[in-house]
């Protein structure tokens, strides 16, 4: 009879020792990988931080796919012969854009990923990811971040998937498919309400029940329910007064009770040590390993927590059944990954798939569909024949734009002999065609106004530990340097020696065919050098292909389809600003503005136009279906996203102004139509009423379908009554 993962990891347990049983708990990261490694690793423990994050350091070069594949490979050799039962342990990572254990396929950064609306490519992302990681030996991915960001001066913006929840929930879903489907555990994370006031990573949260129930908990519901996440990391800061990670209520009672989780917990990075040091809710570490182990934290990342969780048991503190509890989870999930029937990686296949051509074309083709067009004034495309000198100037130009934030291994940056930067992109581009003259920031007037066209690409450094008060683009020299998470993020060093704000202004002054290409994470206050300015292209952080798409978009060899995922405010005095607020009793502007954004979310031009037209809203009863034909009118291929809202109004309790509950993206040819059916579940009905009760309760509905959430094409109206649309 074949049995269950459950089963054997039950079987299992119960041939360990006590002491094996802390030890499969307790994890491990060490660095830097030198001669005396072995004497200093604990192979005894059952999770490791993988070796291949540290295996660059001061090499001349980054090691290879397989050289990784072996340091873990023996990592998990040594240990399988610490433990009686030859378990063997879960080798993690990180895997925000790519698989973080070295030189993996770079794709672009979540933000980029959210602003393509499909969900199917965000998926593949995920797939070749878990792909990456686990033909190397890597078997938990510590990702997909689905925070909501209603503050985009929070640093971890560029991480997220933006401000809204379906999209948000959509994409960690997709994410977390595409790595499981590969046998490596999903880990969404921070659980949850990871910053406050002001975009403070890791403040407390005093958000309601109501709010972290309809907004900030449903992105991790629908990872576990529909992506089948098998793990969860808990955040730092506390919630209603309670550290996440000893927060029983969060843990147990909705993790478990209310969702049905049976994964198992991991802290995030040292946060069990902070929920006595930071917190100072009990007086020593080893009082909050237990109390968080009991409240449904399982494994205390990334350090051996074997000492403190013996004391804990010598003291009375746990007992062998919460041991147990918390280790069945591991254990099981091992079994279900595969790990205990195949613990080995190949190196030859290692070699041969990671950034293998097909993963490279992934990165290109996502690149090309991340990037939004803001503002357009017939600047662009650039007429390749017609340019025969291109002026280039910022930062941005020189850099590998994948930006600087989980992009590359311990102490080293993403890079690879194949790839380019922008401006070397462009240089061979436009070989034959134009020359490229890239000049410093101080000759723009001569430079630009020399020139048939000019680019400004610009720099910023956004990521963990970098949140932000001003969203403006650097404008005085500022070094941006490494911080104490530097060794999982990466290498976050820049020195900004130039005014960009005003280095735009310049070029714009003296060349007016020329345009703005931001790569940067999360959304930028252009006031003051908008208005001068023809074109903007927001690029984000568009990953190892990044360079050839930037170039293809400003040239007209594609059209940008992408629309944003965040609402981009005029200045910071507006943030918080998202578009799925509830009414105001009163208003919603200030002295200085009417409160409107700069660009809303859901926007994005094209080189193309596109009519949206015979709309049928066909009720099912307990769904909706929206017809509509989409025609391709301009005179570029191109794709539109259609996107479908909910207002509602006589419910029980305030609803949002509007909320994305659909979208669809329609690829067309020139001159092309398509008819277009979008599905509108009955979920999109459901709200949380007075007494806290989820349902499809009475309420009047307008279904808006546009192409923004301020772009409105047609609408239709609808009730629900007892349960049931009409």
């Amino acid at each position: 009879m074949n049995k269950t993962p459950t089963q054997r990891a039950a079987e299992l347990l119960a041939e360990l020792t006590l002491e094996e049983k802390i030890c499969q708990l307790s994890c491990q990261m060490l660095y830097p990988i030198r001669e005396d490694y072995e004497e200093r690793r604990l192979y005894k423990f059952g999770n490791f931080r993988n070796p291949g994050h540290f295996l660059h350091e001061h090499r001349g070069k980054p090691v290879s796919p397989a050289e990784v594949t072996d340091a873990i490979n023996r990592d998990i050799r040594l240990s399988m012969a610490q433990n009686s039962q030859s378990v063997p342990p879960i080798e993690h990572a990180e895997a925000l854009h790519g698989a973080q254990w070295g030189m993996a396929t770079c794709f672009p950064q979540p933000i980029g990923m959210a602003s393509m609306f499909d969900d199917e490519l965000v998926e593949k992302i995920g797939d070749v990811i878990g792909k990456e990681c686990v033909v190397v030996g890597v078997r938990q991915a510590l990702a997909p971040v689905v925070n909501i960001v209603r503050d985009c001066r929070w640093g971890r913006t560029i991480e997220s998937f933006g401000e809204d929840v379906l999209l948000s929930s959509n994409a960690g879903v997709a994410i977390c498919k595409g790595l499981q489907k590969n046998g490596v555990i999903a880990t969404p994370k921070h659980y949850a309400d990871n910053y406050s006031y002001g975009g403070r990573d890791s403040n407390v949260s005093d958000t309601s029940e109501r709010t972290m129930r309809e907004v900030y908990l449903k992105p991790f519901e629908e990872c576990i329910k529909r992506g089948g996440a098998m793990s969860i990391m808990a955040a730092y800061n506390s919630w209603d007064g309670v550290p996440c990670t000893c927060n029983k209520r969060l843990l147990t009672d909705i993790l478990r009770n209310e969702w049905g989780f049976e994964g198992f917990v991991v802290s995030d990075y040292n946060s069990v040590e902070g929920v006595w040091e930071a917190h100072r809710l009990y007086d020593a570490e080893w009082k909050a390993q237990a109390e968080s182990l009991k409240a449904g934290m399982d494994v205390d990342l990334p350090q051996n927590s074997y000492d403190d969780l013996m004391l804990a048991y010598n003291e009375g503190w746990i007992i062998e059944s919460d041991i147990d509890r918390a280790l069945l989870r591991v254990l099981t999930a091992k079994f279900s990954i595969g790990l205990m029937d195949k613990p080995f990686a190949d190196r030859y296949e290692a070699q041969s798939l990671v950034r293998c051509d097909e993963h490279k074309a992934l990165a290109l083709e996502t690149a090309r569909r991340s990037m939004v067009l803001l503002k357009n004034e017939s600047i662009l495309p650039f007429n390749k024949n017609k340019i025969k000198k291109l002026a280039v100037f910022g930062m941005g130009a020189n850099e590998f734009p994948v930006g600087k934030n989980y992009s590359g291994p311990f102490e080293v940056e993403w890079t690879a002999e194949d790839a380019k930067t922008p401006l070397q992109y462009l240089r061979e581009y436009l070989e034959g065609f134009a020359e490229v003259i890239f000049a410093d920031d101080e000759d723009i007037e001569t430079v630009a106004a020399e020139c048939d066209a000019a680019v400004y690409m610009t720099a910023l450094v956004e990521g963990e530990g970098l949140d932000r008060s001003d969203i403006r683009l650097p404008g005085v020299t500022r070094t941006v340097q490494k911080d104490e998470n530097a060794t999982i993020v990466g290498k976050l060093e820049m020195e900004i020696k130039t005014d960009q704000e005003e280095s735009i202004r310049r070029m714009t002054a003296v060349n007016s065919n020329s345009a703005v290409v931001l790569l940067n994470g999360s959304p930028i206050d252009m006031s003051i050098w908008l208005d001068g300015c023809g074109a903007v292209l927001e690029a984000w952080f568009p990953g190892e292909q990044g360079a050839q798409a930037i170039c293809e978009l400003l040239f007209g060899e594609i059209s940008p389809s992408g629309k944003l995922p965040i609402t981009f405010p005029k200045t910071v005095g507006q943030v918080p600003l998202f578009y799925s607020v509830k009414p105001s009793g009163r208003g919603y502007g200030y002295i200085e503005n009417d409160g409107s954004p700069l660009y809303p979310f859901g926007y994005g031009l094209s080189y193309t136009t596109f009519v949206l037209d015979d709309f049928e809203c066909v009720n099912n009863g307990d769904s909706l279906n929206i017809r509509l034909t989409v025609e391709n009118t301009g005179e570029y291929d191109g794709a539109e996203v259609v996107q479908v809202y909910l207002t509602g109004i006589n419910c029980d309790v305030v609803m949002p102004v509007k909320e994305l509950k659909a979208y669809k993206r329609i690829e067309l040819k020139r001159k092309e139509k398509a008819e277009l059916n979008i599905h509108v579940p009955n979920e999109a009905f459901c709200y949380y009423d007075r007494r806290m009760s989820l349902g499809m309760h009475n309420g009047d509905y307008t279904v808006s379908v546009g192409t923004s959430c301020m772009d409105i094409h047609k609408t239709f109206e609808l009730r629900v009554r007892d349960g049931k649309l009409i």
